[in-house]
This record gives C-alpha cells, sequence and structure tokens, in this order.
C-alpha cells in the first residue's frame, strides 16, 4: 500500500531515474529509517547507488552519537554505504549569533553539499512527511506577510551537484511509524522531540491535532495546498522576471534600479509585489534580516504619493527616492557631500567641473550650431569673465518676454529636474552675476545676429561621474 503511494507520488513529480546516485538523510528516527529501508526496497528495481548520510549535531552527548552509531549498524546489514560525521552547533551559533536549530540547519546542509559533491549525487532525500509539511505551513502562516514564502517544502528543488526530493509528502507520519512496525524496524528517538522549547515541537504537540479533529485529512490537504500554491508561485515568478526586464534598469558600479512610476504601476499589483522583491534581492547581496513587509508598504505607498520629489530609507544604506515618475534605487554609504562649485571661465578659457564636466569658452564671428550643450551671447552685452557656479539661494532669472524674473527653484521645478541633482548643477553667470544660462534647461534672451559682430561661444561636455 505504501510503496504504491509513494511510487505514484513520485511518478506524479517525476522524483527519481534509474541508475541514480542517491544520498539518504538518515537520523535514525522513524521518518529516516522507514526512508531508508524503503530505498533498500526499490533500488535494484531503479538500478540506484544508495549512500546513508548521518549528522551528529554534538547536543545530546553521547546520545547522539549512538544514533548515528546505529544508522551505520542499520545500513551494515542492508549493504547500504554509510557516511556520517559531528558538528559543532554550539560554537557556531554563538561565533554567528544563530539561534540553535538554524545554526545546525546550516552545518548540516553544508556537509550534505559537500557529499553530493564527493559522490557526484543526483538526489538527496528526506523523509519529510505530510505532518512535517503542515506543520511548516502553518509556522509560515504565523510568520511571514509574504505569500510567495507561504508554500511550504517543496517536493524537489535544485541542490549541489542535484536534486533535493521529498517522496514521504504524500505519507502521515502514522503511516511511517506503522510501517517501521511492519518491517520489523526499532527506531531511535530523539528526546528533545518532547520539548515545546522549540517552535516546530509546539506547533506538532498543541497546534496540529486540534485541527486534524477538524479533519482527519489535514496533511493531504495541506499538500494540494502547497502544490498548488508553488506551481502558482512559479507561474508569477517568471512573469515578474519579465516585467522587471522590461521596465526596470539595473546598474553596476554602484548599483542602482531605476524605473519610470507608470510603466511599472500599469502591471498588476501581483507582479509589482514580486518585481519589487526582485529588485531587492539585485541590491543586496543578502537581505538584512530587519527587512520586512512594513518596507513593501513603505514603497508602495511612496509609488503612489502624490508628492514629486520624495525619499525613503531601507536597511543598510539603501535610498528610494521618487523624482517626478521616475523611482531610483541606491546605496548612499557615507554623509552627502556639498556639491557645490564656482569657477571662474576666462574667454577664450575652459574649466572642469568637479564630476569630470567641461565648459569651454571662445570668440567667434558666425552661429555653426545651436543645441543643449552650446549658447551663444553678444560679447558687448556681458561683463567679463564668466562665471560657472551652482545654485545660490534666491537666484532668478530674466528674459525677454517674462515679466519680470523667475526662480531657478521654479525653472528646475518646470523642468523635473530630481531634487538629488539640483544642487550640481551647472549656472553660467556675467560677472554682474545675471544668469545666462542654466545648462540644459534655460537660455537668455536669443541673439540676432548682426554682420562684423563679436559673439561669446559656450560648449559644455558631460563628465563621466
Amino acid at each position: 500500500m505504501i510503496k504504491d503511494t509513494v511510487t505514484a507520488f513520485m511518478d506524479k513529480h517525476d522524483l527519481l531515474q534509474p541508475d541514480s546516485t542517491v544520498l539518504l538523510a538518515v537520523s535514525g528516527g522513524p521518518d529516516s529509517m522507514a526512508l531508508l529501508h524503503f530505498f533498500t526496497t526499490i533500488r535494484r528495481q531503479w538500478r540506484l547507488r544508495l549512500v546513508a548520510v548521518s549528522v551528529d549535531h554534538g547536543l545530546r552527548g553521547q546520545e547522539s552519537r549512538q544514533d548515528v552509531a546505529y544508522v551505520e549498524e542499520m545500513c551494515r546489514q542492508w549493504e547500504i554505504e554509510f557516511v556520517g560525521t559531528s558538528i559543532d552547533v554550539t560554537t557556531y551559533k554563538k561565533q554567528e549569533r544563530f539561534g540553535t536549530q538554524f545554526a545546525a540547519r546550516e552545518l548540516r546542509y553544508r556537509y550534505f553539499a559537500e557529499q553530493m559533491e564527493h559522490y557526484q549525487a543526483d538526489y538527496l532525500v528526506f523523509g519529510h512527511h505530510g505532518d512535517d509539511q503542515a506543520e511548516t505551513m502553518l509556522m509560515q502562516l504565523v510568520r511571514t506577510a509574504d505569500s510567495s514564502s507561504f508554500s511550504g517544502m517543496p517536493v524537489k528543488r535544485d541542490f549541489a551537484t542535484g536534486r533535493i526530493i521529498r517522496p514521504f509528502l504524500c505519507l502521515t507520519k502514522e503511516q511511517l511509524h506503522d510501517y517501521c512496525e511492519h518491517h520489523g524496524i526499532t527506531p531511535r528517538i530523539d528526546p528533545s522531540n518532547a520539548s515545546d522549547d522549540y517552535t516546530r515541537n509546539y506547533f506538532r504537540h498543541n497546534v496540529l491535532p486540534l485541527l486534524k479533529s477538524k479533519n482527519s485529512n489535514l496533511p493531504a490537504t495541506i499538500q494540494h495546498l502547497s502544490e498548488s500554491l508553488q506551481a502558482d508561485e512559479q507561474y508569477l515568478q517568471e512573469e515578474a522576471k519579465k516585467m522587471t526586464e522590461n521596465v526596470v534598469k539595473f546598474e553596476e558600479n554602484p548599483k542602482r534600479a531605476t524605473f519610470e512610476i507608470d510603466q511599472f504601476d500599469s502591471h498588476a499589483s501581483a507582479l509589482q509585489r514580486r518585481a519589487f522583491h526582485l529588485i531587492l534581492n539585485y541590491l543586496y547581496e543578502e537581505l538584512p534580516d530587519n527587512l520586512s513587509y512594513v518596507h513593501e508598504e513603505d514603497f508602495f505607498s511612496l509609488v503612489a504619493n502624490d508628492k514629486s520629489n520624495i525619499q525613503i530609507d531601507f536597511p543598510r544604506h539603501l535610498k528610494l527616492e521618487k523624482a517626478y515618475n521616475k523611482l531610483i534605487f541606491y546605496f548612499q554609504t557615507n554623509e552627502p557631500k556639498s556639491h557645490a562649485f564656482h569657477e571662474v571661465l576666462p574667454v577664450p578659457g575652459s574649466v572642469w567641473l568637479p564630476d569630470g564636466a567641461s565648459m569651454k569658452a571662445t570668440y567667434c564671428n558666425e552661429i555653426s550650431s545651436q543645441d543643449e550643450h552650446t549658447y551663444y551671447t553678444l560679447a558687448s552685452r556681458v561683463a567679463l569673465p564668466l562665471h560657472v557656479r551652482t545654485r545660490r539661494d534666491g537666484d532668478r532669472m530674466r528674459w525677454s518676454g517674462l515679466n519680470g524674473s523667475k526662480k531657478v527653484k521654479d525653472i528646475f521645478i518646470d523642468a523635473k529636474i530630481p531634487v538629488r541633482k539640483r544642487n550640481s548643477w551647472p549656472i553660467v553667470t556675467d560677472n554682474n552675476g545675471e544668469i545666462l544660462w542654466i545648462v540644459g534647461l534655460k537660455k537668455r534672451d536669443p541673439i540676432t545676429l548682426e554682420k562684423n559682430t563679436s559673439l561669446i561661444q559656450l560648449y559644455f561636455q558631460e563628465g563621466n561621474v
């Protein structure tokens, strides 16, 4: 009965191929011993090389060492290759400031990966069953506000040289205990499983029995839910990746991400949420522990905010800045530096600006071209020398047809220049302080060229910074 159920489950999910090298994670408990025995019954049919892998976490002294010795002895009796090790969880968790369970898992999986590489294995098999899946889903329900993290343990996933598979997710804990009893297997029992000190044990002893009293088929129901959620999530992730590739511009050195808000907002909210997390995964080498659903809410509030220029902070100096229709993610590791500069520009002559840009001034008698990087003025209408500087409080500019003058700040706003760029924007004035040119944005009065008229030509070359 159990063999047929598991075989059908493996076929449904394409979990195992013949002629494979299979590592079996075996602790000595009922689930893993049932797993070890089950694979001995199918190894000839599937032509499998089996290797049992057992880990002593060093948390229960002689007792946990005896668990590994028990697994080794059963492997000898059943003619299965065996490899085992001891790991120092206590020291590792103190060094890394991890909890016991997390530290044990980190070291255990590290060892599993090493053995996968050593044996060039195709599969690493765990004995997790339907009750384990139910516990996992319930813990995720309590801990997470992200639907993409609420899908339970995958039936299969890539790992090291092959895949992790869980062929017993179709079974219950009770079925595996019955299996051991039927085949005369006396598993080792970890006494820490009786304690409610660990979160999983609390759910196992107090929450799951209550739910199973309302639905005796709960593990199967939750496994079906898990598979459905994982399939949905895989599709949404694929669509979110396509969206991100089309909408978001990623940059390196330094890492940045930018998108046009109207383009981003035109996609379904389910894709927007996943695109947001894809952006964070790109920017952060490792996601900060204090990054939570609150930051996701802050992000969407920023996107929807009517203000044209606004900024919020994320962990590890990540800044999110809205500049009109653009949203920029960037890191600011140091205190912002002053971008102000003031350079005297002789005619003829040139000056270099802090960001690597340059401004060149020459005399000429004709206008050869007009674009956003060039400016012409009559030499007789300006007081020399010229000056290239950043804006100052109270700066105003005049031009013909304008009733009075206009604040430079308002010119920046009209041109939708992000706030962070305004303080470093080059402005050209004459020696009397009259603003002649806000580079690339606004020029003073156009000139009417007369014969034999002396002109000053300014040419702006952008920098690399």
